[in-house]
């Protein structure tokens, strides 16, 4: 497993940074993501460069401060608890997160070419999807999904997976630009929720990525954890597996160098027919597991 597509969670740095994708480390030319742990009263300034932004709270709400505007997110007590609102922040600008709680948020980004205003996402706006059926059934919260966020760039969506269940299932891979299929780079950010809470396991899923031809040049399959990391610069992904007792949730930050924001994809063809299986299948009762109101 290599650690260009593997990242295991660190403690926060000194500005409170526990996981820093950038364009550079990843070893590709557009996506980004930062994790930020802010104590309380704490805050976390940075200049947006060449990438435009999202803050997502992942835990807790924050004040974000972007050249003259002044952003309040609510936040949420964490990913299982609701759909929560975010803000835009465009490239070339000065930034600056404070939490008065405290809290942990998500920094998704992407190289920009255009300059957009920054902007509030409500909560209440977020597209929530049920997609799947059976135990291949979650739901996607599309906050910054093409139709859900108008952005240059960046794409981004959370997916909740009830314990026992797969999602991004069929396999698939998004690296080609042609018809139906768009060339995009994608994190993976996990979290998972404990079965109990004493604090004494870890709770895990599984991810799986991996590249077609007889090299297999990628061929990724990790256990993880909240706070992991798994990037993907091409080839198949999937499933994500949230094994029985864990809800599964993650991130995807995906941009690619295609002059629409599309999210287009091809299914490994090997599996792509479990899909003609779901035609009369209900979607698992447990979904949605939440929305902007709380959840379920």
């Amino acid at each position: 497993m290599s650690a260009e597509r593997y990242w295991k969670a660190h403690k926060p740095d000194a500005e409170g940074v526990s996981v820093d994708i950038s364009p550079q480390s990843a070893g590709w030319k557009y996506s980004s993501l930062r994790v930020l742990t802010l104590g309380p009263s704490k805050s976390y300034a940075f200049a947006s460069g060449y990438s435009e932004w999202i803050v997502l709270p992942l835990s807790g709400g924050c004040t974000i401060s972007c050249e003259n505007q002044i952003f309040e997110l609510v936040g949420r007590a964490n990913v299982f608890e609701r759909v929560t609102d975010f803000a835009y922040i465009p490239r070339d600008a000065s930034v600056s997160i404070h939490s008065s709680a405290g809290g942990r948020f998500a920094l998704a980004g992407a190289i920009a070419r255009q300059v957009l205003p920054a902007r509030y996402g409500p909560a209440e706006s977020v597209p929530v999807e049920l997609r799947g059926a059976g135990n291949a059934s979650r739901q996607v919260n599309g906050f910054a999904s093409p139709a859900g966020f108008q952005a240059d760039r960046l794409m981004a969506v959370e997916v909740l997976t009830p314990g026992g269940n797969w999602s991004s299932y069929p396999p698939h891979k998004h690296d080609e630009e042609r018809a139906g299929e768009a060339e995009l780079e994608e994190i993976y950010y996990f979290e998972i929720a404990e079965g109990l809470s004493d604090g004494a396991h870890r709770p895990i899923g599984y991810q799986r990525v991996y590249s077609s031809g007889a090299t297999r040049e990628i061929d990724v399959l990790s256990e993880v954890s909240t706070g992991d990391v798994v990037t993907v610069p091409f080839g198949y992904h999937g499933p994500s597996m949230a094994v029985p007792g864990y809800d599964m949730y993650y991130l995807n930050v995906l941009a690619g160098p295609g002059g629409q924001r599309t999210m287009a994809f091809c299914d490994d063809p090997d599996h792509a027919w479990i899909r003609d299986t779901w035609i009369d299948e209900p979607i698992d009762p447990r979904l949605p597991m939440t929305s902007f109101r709380g959840a379920k």
